[in-house]
């Protein structure tokens, strides 16, 4: 039976030390402002290579021709 109580504290321990780690992360997300985010969204879309020949907007197939039985 002890050995339940060791396990049983070790989970709670794992998932406490997840939560700090998740919080410390969020925290440091929300600390940048808007333009700082901007910012970085931008960078990081001038360092990605433009791949030639690539439209800008994915073309949607058209829906295929259904036979009109009406009569």
């Amino acid at each position: 039976m002890r050995w339940l109580k060791v396990v049983g504290l070790a989970a709670f321990a794992g998932v406490a030390a997840t939560g700090v780690v998740i919080a410390r992360d969020q925290r440091r997300r929300n600390a940048y402002t808007p333009d700082e985010v901007r910012d970085r969204l931008h960078a990081r879309l001038a360092e990605t290579p433009e791949t030639p020949g690539t439209p800008e907007t994915p073309e949607t197939p058209e829906p295929p021709e259904t036979a009109d039985d009406s009569t």
